[in-house]
C-alpha cells in the first residue's frame, strides 16, 4: 500500500516551498540539505546535543524573565531533553557560520514543542547564529576534553607500569639509530610516560580557555536586541545544566569574532599527536629490534604465511597524522573569519570535535595494546653483551684513552662477546656494577 506523504506550505524571506509535514524540521534546514549536498559526514551529534542545552538554557533566561509564556518555554525545554533524538541530516561543511545548523535546531525542537511555538519567534529568541554556535562548539569541546584527558590518564599509567616492569632490563639506547650507551629499558617506557603526563595535564587545562563564551552577544557581540537582564542572566542558566565552569566574556564583541582560542586548544592536541605518532614509532621500532614484543591481534599479509603487523601502532600514527591536519584546519578557518564574525565556524568545529574524537579513541586503543607488550629479556642481554658502545659506561672508570684502547685490542681478537672480554680484562665486580641498572639510570656517576 503506497502511503500519502502529507504536504505543507512553508515560507521563508526566499519564498515559499512544499515540505512534507512529516519531517522533524523545517523549510530553513530543507534548503540546507539543497544547497550543501557535501559528501561526508554530518553535523556532530555531540554539537547538536551542546546546542540543545544553549537552547533550554535561553529559554529558561526566558521564562524566567517574562520574556516567554511560561507554556512554551516548558514545551521547549522538554524538547531540548531529547536531544539525542535529534539526527541532523546537514553536511559539516555548509556556508553561514554554522546559521543551517541553528535553524536545524529551531525547526526541531519547535517540531517536537508543538504548533503553536514557532522556531525564530520563539525558539531562538533573544539569539542569534553567531553566539549560539560557538557556545555550543565551547561546551562541546570541554566535554570531549574532559574524555580525553581521562583517556591520556590511563595511557599514562599504561606505560608507568611498563616503567617498573621493565625497570632491571638494561639494553642499548639508540642516538641516529645507532646503539649508543646502555640504558634499562624501564627508563625508556619512563620517558614515554612522562611525554603522556605532560599530554594530561595541558588537555586538562584547555578548559580555561573554552570556558569563557559570547553567549549573550547575539549578532556582533553587542547584545542588540536582547535585553540586558537576559545577556545577565543565560549564562548561568547555561551553567546549571552543563555543570561546567562557564563564563560571560568581558568583551562579547571580541568573543564573536575572533576564533583564536580554538587555534590555541587544537595546539595542544597537536601536541598530543606528535607524541603519539613518535611513540608508536619507537614501539614499531623496539619490536623490530626484538627488544619487545607486541601483542599479535590479526594476520598481516594475504600471501606470506604467518607474519603479523604492528596494526594497532600504525592506526595510532595515522589518526595523529589526521589530527595533525585538522590543526591546520582550524588555524585556516580561524584566521579567514572576517571583522566581527567567522564564516567557517562549521568546518572548524568539524576539525576540532574530530580531533578530539580520534583521539580519545587513539590513546584507548594504544592503552589496550600497550598492555600486552612483553620484554625480550633474552635479546636485550645479547644485544648488550655483543655492543662495543657498551665501553662509554666505563669512562669514567677508565678514562677515554684506556677505553679506546680496550676497544682496539678487542677489535684484533676476533671475538663477538665484548662484555665477556671486559670481564677479563676489569673484573666481574666493575663489569656488574658499571652496568647495573642502579648505575645506569642514576643521575650522573659517583
Amino acid at each position: 500500500m503506497t502511503r500519502i506523504m502529507n504536504m505543507k506550505t512553508e515560507k521563508d524571506c526566499i519564498g515559499e516551498m512544499e515540505i512534507s509535514s512529516d519531517l522533524p524540521y523545517g523549510i530553513h534546514t530543507v534548503r540546507a540539505m539543497d544547497n550543501f549536498p557535501v559528501p561526508g559526514p554530518p553535523v556532530a551529534p555531540a554539537l547538536i546535543a551542546a546546542i540543545m542545552q544553549v537552547k533550554k538554557a535561553c529559554a529558561m533566561a526566558n521564562k524566567e524573565l517574562g520574556l516567554l509564556e511560561a507554556e512554551k518555554a516548558d514545551r521547549i525545554i522538554a524538547a531540548c531533553d531529547q536531544a539525542n533524538a535529534a539526527d541532523c541530516p546537514l553536511s559539516a561543511l555548509q556556508g553561514g557560520a554554522g546559521t543551517s545548523t541553528n535553524m536545524f535546531v529551531n525547526e526541531w525542537l519547535a517540531r517536537k514543542a508543538g504548533e503553536a511555538i514557532h522556531p525564530i519567534e520563539d525558539v531562538n529568541l533573544n539569539q542569534s547564529t553567531n553566539d549560539v554556535y560557538p557556545t555550543a562548539v565551547k561546551v562541546a569541546a570541554i566535554g570531549a576534553f574532559r574524555k580525553l584527558a581521562t583517556a591520556i590518564e590511563r595511557l599514562q599509567g599504561v606505560f608507568q607500569v611498563l616503567e617498573k616492569r621493565f625497570s632491571g632490563i638494561t639494553t642499548m639506547g639508540k642516538t641516529e639509530l645507532i646503539d649508543a650507551v646502555p640504558m634499562t629499558l624501564g627508563s625508556q617506557f619512563g620517558a614515554f610516560a612522562e611525554a603522556f603526563a605532560r599530554d594530561r595535564w595541558r588537555t586538562f587545562k584547555c578548559e580555561e580557555r573554552l570556558r569563557v563564551i559570547n553567549l549573550g552577544g547575539t549578532a556582533v557581540g553587542t547584545g542588540l536586541t536582547a535585553p540586558r537582564s537576559y545577556i545577565f542572566l543565560v549564562t548561568e542558566k547555561l551553567r546549571e545544566i552543563t555543570g561546567l565552569g562557564l563564563c560571560r566574556a568581558e568583551n562579547l564583541i571580541d568573543q564573536t569574532s575572533n576564533a583564536d582560542v580554538f587555534v590555541e586548544v587544537s595546539g595542544i592536541l597537536k601536541a598530543c599527536s606528535a607524541n603519539l605518532v613518535k611513540i608508536c614509532g619507537d614501539l614499531r621500532l623496539l619490536h623490530m629490534d626484538a627488544k619487545i614484543k607486541l601483542p599479535a591481534v590479526q594476520a598481516g599479509s594475504s600471501i606470506m604465511p604467518g607474519k603479523v603487523n604492528p596494526v594497532i601502532l600504525e592506526s595510532v600514527i595515522q589518526i595523529g597524522i589526521k589530527v595533525q591536519a585538522n590543526d591546520f584546519v582550524i588555524t585556516e578557518c580561524a584566521s579567514r573569519g572576517s571583522l566581527q564574525i567567522n564564516e567557517f565556524m562549521p568546518l572548524l568545529a568539524a576539525a576540532l570535535l574530530d580531533s578530539l574524537e580520534l583521539l580519545e579513541c587513539a590513546c584507548a586503543m594504544l592503552a589496550t595494546h600497550t598492555e600486552g607488550i612483553d620484554a625480550n629479556v633474552l635479546e636485550c642481554e645479547r644485544r648488550l653483551s655483543i655492543a662495543q658502545e657498551i665501553i662509554t659506561a666505563f669512562v669514567p672508570v677508565l678514562g677515554y684513552e684506556r677505553a679506546t684502547e680496550l676497544l682496539q685490542q678487542f677489535g684484533q681478537t676476533g671475538r663477538t662477546d665484548f662484555r665477556v672480554y671486559l670481564t677479563e680484562e676489569l673484573g666481574e665486580d666493575v663489569v656488574s656494577k658499571t652496568l647495573s641498572p642502579q648505575n645506569l639510570t642514576a643521575l650522573g656517576y659517583r
